[in-house]
């Protein structure tokens, strides 16, 4: 609006006379919403993109498996040459397939190795799907030191989840009984400068059937922010189920 209603040689003595503080504020809220929109944006994730996995994938593959089962688990001397050697010489494709294969297999510690290398690559933006599927692969083997590393990881590279991921990110720790970790991550959700949505709440309430009391408490946040929807309580236990359709 400022270089409309100027003219640029006005505009650049304004911009000039702004307090240093101001003009780094600025940047870095710049930055921090162009990271933001390339980390949850489907078209520029290069996560989303079809991985197929090459022979030199595959072989690497099989080696890291075979290598992690020697003693002392995971900690090989033969291990650590082999990432050296050959995973880091992977290209970028072969590379994020050899993840996807490893995440696929619940493979934790050859996954957060990987993991690792993808993060140090030049071509590395943050990404809110390659962090929703490390977060999955987490839950499904109830690992909480390694969800909370990647947690933090995320957290210090300002990726945000919209509100369907963050609703399915709840649910999955929520199934895998990890409930104080799904409910810091709710808690995460809430604090998130997203607009909330209704499907996402619903989602976390069917998951934490199991945990009534805090049900309760995120079906009554659900209720205030969308005080026109209804909620339906599952039956007590089979037995009122069965009641019901009595005739």
């Amino acid at each position: 609006m400022l270089r409309r209603l100027l003219p640029s040689c006005h505009h650049c003595v304004l911009l000039q006379t702004l307090p240093p503080a101001a003009t780094a504020a600025r940047e870095i809220l710049r930055r921090r919403q162009c990271s933001s929109v390339v980390s949850s944006s489907p078209s520029l994730s290069i996560w989303r993109r079809k991985k197929e996995m090459g022979k030199e994938g595959l072989m690497v593959v099989g080696q890291l498996k075979r290598l992690a089962a020697l003693p002392p688990a995971g900690g090989s001397p033969r291990l650590e040459q082999f990432m050296r050697s050959h995973v880091s010489r992977l290209l970028r494709n072969d590379l994020l397939a050899v993840l996807a294969e490893l995440l696929r297999q619940d493979h934790v510690l050859l996954s957060m190795k990987i993991y690792s290398v993808v993060r140090k690559e030049i071509w590395y933006r943050p990404d809110m799907y390659f962090y929703r599927d490390m977060l999955y692969m987490l839950a499904r083997n109830k690992k909480i030191e390694e969800t909370r590393q990647v947690w933090a990881d995320l957290k210090s590279e300002d990726v945000l989840f919209d509100q369907h991921t963050y609703g399915d990110i709840v649910r999955a720790f929520c199934d895998a009984g990890l409930i104080d970790l799904a409910m810091e991550f709710y808690e995460d959700m809430r604090s998130s400068p997203d607009p909330p949505l209704s499907l996402p709440f619903r989602v976390i309430l069917k998951g934490l059937v199991p945990y009534p009391d805090l049900r309760e408490k995120i079906k009554q946040d659900f209720l205030e922010l969308f005080p026109d929807m209804i909620v339906y309580d599952p039956p007590d236990s089979l037995s009122d189920v069965d009641d019901e359709f009595k005739f």
